[in-house]
């Protein structure tokens, strides 16, 4: 609207909220994702190297971050997406049959990790704004505190970390 710029308009207010992505953890649901694809806090996690499987992960990974660890929503909502964006990239670049999904907490830290047969390396690239790719790198580079790659003799873990805060 002419004249109105810098001004909240009507239609923008809320939008944002009402499709941003919840982490509320819905208790029936929680116990069958873990029983049904284990607990990636305590073992790797193998799933199948389909787009699928990053709805999987998504769960595995919220379950574990506000139930089992009991951190923050914000935390919840910043790992459910980067393990999105690392199993996208196990599902589409590796050629893999499947990946593995593990999580470790230390004190002040958490850890999470995508491990695939694949010695191919991600790479961190400039993103243009019209480009409808090739973000997933960069979100992890913005949202965690430190991410890498380790390789392996057979494949590499594709890895981020985040700080959170401990409870007294």
């Amino acid at each position: 609207m002419a004249g109105l710029e810098g001004t909240e308009q009507p239609w923008q207010r809320g939008s944002a909220a009402a499709a941003r992505w919840s982490p509320a953890v819905d208790d029936e649901q929680v116990p069958d994702v873990l029983e049904l694809y284990g607990n990636p806090a305590e073992e790797d996690v193998r799933l199948p190297s389909r787009p699928e499987s990053a709805w999987v992960a998504r769960r595995l990974t919220q379950s574990v971050v506000l139930r089992q660890w009991g951190l923050g929503p914000q935390i919840a909502e910043h790992a459910v997406l980067l393990v999105s964006e690392l199993v996208g990239n196990a599902v589409r670049h590796t050629g893999a049959r499947s990946f593995a999904l593990r999580m470790h907490r230390r004190r002040g830290w958490i850890r999470i990790e995508v491990r695939d047969p694949s010695r191919g390396l991600p790479c961190l690239m400039p993103v243009g704004e019209l480009d409808i790719s090739g973000r997933g790198l960069m979100l992890v580079d913005k949202l965690s505190d430190r991410w890498g790659v380790d390789l392996a003799p057979r494949g590499k873990t594709t890895w981020f970390e985040m700080r959170v805060a401990d409870r007294a």
